[in-house]
């Protein structure tokens, strides 16, 4: 019997689906592509929103989930589950990100990490007064976060677009910028959005910590087995009364970035197992028990290759991009225009505030920053960065989307003042990202012209 038949020997759908799915698989890879995925489900939403079936988005959204075991039973709308829980995935994908470049990334050292650092929170604060100084009255200067944010999704998708003459500088220190802005952002939320703490939460959360770290320390390297710690530990903060998804960023935080200790390298583990795999079939093994040994040292040794840190970020992107954060577009970027009264004084505050700070604020606050810290000789431009590379830089730091969206949510009770603050942030985004590609593709064209291409 031939059990391992040539590539031509193979059904044609089969080689059909095999090339498909290495073609997907491409695809998905593509940083650009993530960011058209999130704008369609964003427009989508909208759309929805503002069509004559507006009330079954509503409902769709507002309808109860409930989860649970016997007696136990926990029921919350679609959207709780998507926001406070789903979305904790997301986080610890950013909680990830962070733990990586803190290893040996953008901000591995103080003198790789100071400038971008500088930048980032000149990048929050300049549109936090933006926002203030048009919504300083009572009710409305609780959004003074929301067009603090920025997108990574977006903001790297849109830089993608302008294809490779884009230096590698620029993409590092944009990413950089990105990730340190979503630590602020993650501070903002635990300091300023999470209720008055209720003490009783803190022991589930605290088992949640040390169950995590007593598999670490056993050497359980499997991501599945740190589920239900992890659901510990985000159960733990929903009593406290702190943002759940905070659990995210610190089970991200917490990953290893370093493979299990063992008493040799993966790779030559590896290596034994497929020599010793081929000499058992070789004297015609025929019991599957004996042959599944070399085989589950080949999985161990597999997993262990990459660092968790790594691996379960790489396993996770995919649903993260093309999963959790459109479902999270699609539940919270339907803004009835309807319900936006810009007539009312304060929604009209609201998204002029919202987006001036995203538009004007972010690159001015980057610029601004940047600049003086230059000029001062206390940091330097990376190489192969300009002063017309900052700028777009700062243009696109003011695609807030997800982030800015996620802090709206949280910032306002109101159904009004949220629709206004969403709308802002919709309406800012797109135009950032509008400028972004028009600077970005004046810059490259320049680039090549300089270059002789």
């Amino acid at each position: 019997m031939n059990r391992n038949p040539s590539q031509g020997a193979l059904p044609s759908a089969q080689r059909l689906a095999d090339k498909a799915f290495d073609a997907l698989e491409r695809f998905l890879h593509i940083e650009a592509v993530s960011g058209i995925v999130l704008l369609m489900f964003a427009a989508i939403a909208l759309i929805w929103a503002n069509s004559p079936a507006a009330a079954s988005y509503e409902h769709l959204w507002h309808m109860p989930l409930s989860v649970g075991i016997g007696e136990h039973v926990v029921s919350r709308s679609l959207h709780f589950w998507i926001n406070d829980a789903l979305m904790t995935v997301f986080f610890l994908v950013v909680g990830m990100e962070i733990r990586r470049e803190i290893h040996d990334g953008a901000l591995a050292s103080l003198e790789q990490a100071a400038l971008p650092m500088a930048v980032a929170l000149g990048g929050v604060a300049v549109p936090a007064l933006l926002y203030l100084s048009v919504n300083g009255s009572e009710g409305l200067r609780q959004g003074w976060a929301v067009p603090t944010a920025t997108d990574i999704a977006f903001a790297v998708g849109v830089l993608a677009l302008l294809g490779k003459s884009i230096p590698g500088s620029v993409r590092v220190f944009l990413l950089a910028l990105a990730i340190i802005d979503d630590i602020v952002a993650v501070l903002i939320i635990a300091l300023f959005f999470s209720g008055g703490l209720d003490p009783s939460g803190f022991p589930i959360a605290g088992v949640g910590i040390l169950l995590v770290l007593g598999f670490q320390r056993i050497g359980i390297g499997s991501a599945w087995a740190y589920v239900v710690p992890g659901a510990l530990l985000w159960f733990g903060l929903l009593q406290t009364g702190a943002h759940p998804t905070l659990a995210g960023v610190i089970l991200g935080l917490m990953t290893p970035v370093f493979s299990s200790p063992s008493l040799e390298r993966p790779v030559e583990t590896a290596t034994g197992a497929i020599e010793d795999f081929v000499e058992r079939v070789r004297q015609g093994a025929e019991d599957a028990q004996r042959l599944m040994q070399p085989v589950k040292r080949l999985r161990h040794a597999q997993r262990e290759l990459l660092p968790p840190v790594v691996r379960v970020q790489m396993a996770l992107h995919p649903w993260v991009a093309y999963g959790v954060m459109p479902l999270f577009a699609l539940a919270n970027a339907g803004v009835g225009l309807d319900g936006v009264d810009l007539a009312n004084g304060g929604s009209l505050t609201v998204m002029l505030g919202v987006s001036l700070a995203l538009v004007v604020g972010k690159p001015l606050g980057i610029m601004l920053s940047s600049w003086t810290l230059v000029r001062l000789g206390w940091c330097r431009l990376p190489e192969g960065m300009s002063w017309s590379w900052m700028w777009l830089i700062g243009c696109l730091a003011g695609i807030g989307f997800t982030m800015s969206i996620f802090i709206a949510t949280l910032a306002f009770d109101g159904e009004r003042l949220l629709s206004a603050a969403k709308l802002g942030v919709l309406l800012a985004s797109g135009l950032a990202g509008a400028i972004g590609l028009v600077l970005g593709r004046i810059l490259v064209v320049r680039a090549r012209a300089a270059s002789g291409r």
